[in-house]
């Protein structure tokens, strides 16, 4: 596909698995949930000696608050990314329960804390294939972030099984997940 072919077939499979996700029964979405926590708790101890950025849940996507409260239990610190500006790598500035915060895009808290690098980073595609690429909401502010990191933090995707498809026809610019967490299994890349 040529780039322009690609934005536009993007764009609706972006709108067609948003619609899948949102649409989801409530007690599958809690059972999705819980067992993906499950998943990350059991598999990925090693995130309970990091630094970990996460996102604060949004249309559907998976919630990792309770993983996260999990992890920081264990002595983890985690963080939530900041848009500080457009075309920009994201910030992660330092969250816990009760953090000071003000409220950002989409209504998302924003902490008013350090800023950290994360040693591992949690990302909710929209959309992810065989190779772990993520298809995210069209900003691009994961790949900048992940592009822009050295070290390279441990990149694992969180979604739903409904998420998997063939492809995204990735770009030079996608930066491809080293792994993505669903309520079935942990994906490589093939």
């Amino acid at each position: 596909m040529i780039p322009e072919d690609v934005k536009a077939w993007r764009k609706a499979e972006r709108a067609r698995l948003l619609a899948l996700r949102e649409a989801m029964p409530a007690e599958a979405r809690h059972a999705h949930n819980e067992a993906i926590t499950r998943r990350l708790i059991d598999n990925f101890p090693q995130l309970a000696r990091m630094t970990i950025g996460f996102y604060w849940p949004l249309r559907g996507e998976f919630d990792a608050r309770l993983a996260m409260l999990n992890f920081r239990k264990l002595g983890a610190r985690t963080a939530l990314p900041v848009v500080v500006q457009k075309a920009a790598p994201l910030q992660f500035r330092l969250w816990w329960p009760g953090a000071p915060t003000t409220v950002g895009v989409y209504d998302l808290p924003v902490p008013e804390t350090e800023v950290v690098v994360p040693q591992a980073v949690l990302m909710p595609p929209i959309g992810f294939d065989a190779q772990c690429y993520r298809l995210g909401y069209g900003g691009g502010f994961f790949d900048r972030t992940l592009a822009a990191s050295s070290p390279q933090p441990l990149k694992i995707g969180v979604a739903f099984e409904l998420s998997r498809i063939a492809t995204i026809h990735p770009q030079p610019h996608d930066v491809p997940m080293d792994l993505v967490v669903t309520e079935q299994g942990i994906h490589r890349p093939a």
